[in-house]
């Protein structure tokens, strides 16, 4: 019963159920560029860094209750020996969503956390698959915590917010 809240009417009223659908998943944009092949260097010569970089967007859309959610991976391979660029990979993932029953103000972070939660295993396989068809194993990219990415995106918007409204300092 902690669960319940109470109605004006002396009833309790049951929380409101969240429902989601993933109504289509795909391909925005795909490029990879193998630079081993393009350069010539031997596997012997190559110990690669790999680096991923994710960004997030999120969108309304016409039809009531959807959301277009899109996810970015720049995955970029570097050799550690002398820095050259391996490989780049860069990938657009989006997913259309119809979503009830979440409240306005949870909206914003459900679409940025949970949404591309969902879509990550998805995404994963398709930068596996082409790094693998590119020539080199197949990248396995380690779990992305959406949760710490949002909320470090709240604090560089914050901070930028902030430096903006600081005034100036005045010299006399």
């Amino acid at each position: 019963m902690a669960d319940e809240t109470p109605a004006g009417n002396g009833a309790t009223a049951a929380p409101q159920q969240i429902k989601m659908q993933v109504l289509a998943q795909y391909v925005r944009d795909l490029s990879f560029e193998n630079v081993v092949v393009q350069k010539g260097l031997s596997a012997g010569e190559v110990q690669p860094d790999i680096q991923v970089a994710v960004s997030l967007d999120a969108r309304k859309r016409p039809v009531p209750n959807q959301f277009e959610v899109i996810t970015k991976y720049k995955v970029t391979s570097k050799n550690k020996v002398n820095g050259d660029v391996l490989f780049l990979l860069e990938v657009e993932y989006g997913a259309t969503f119809h979503i009830e029953g979440v409240a306005e103000e949870q909206l914003h972070p459900f679409l940025l956390i949970e949404c591309p939660r969902l879509m990550f295993p998805f995404v994963r396989r398709i930068i596996s698959d082409v790094t693998r068809d590119g020539g080199f194993p197949p990248l396995n990219v380690d779990t992305v915590d959406f949760m710490s990415l949002y909320r470090q995106e709240l604090a560089r918007r914050a901070q930028a917010q902030a430096q903006q409204a600081a005034p100036g300092e005045q010299v006399n």
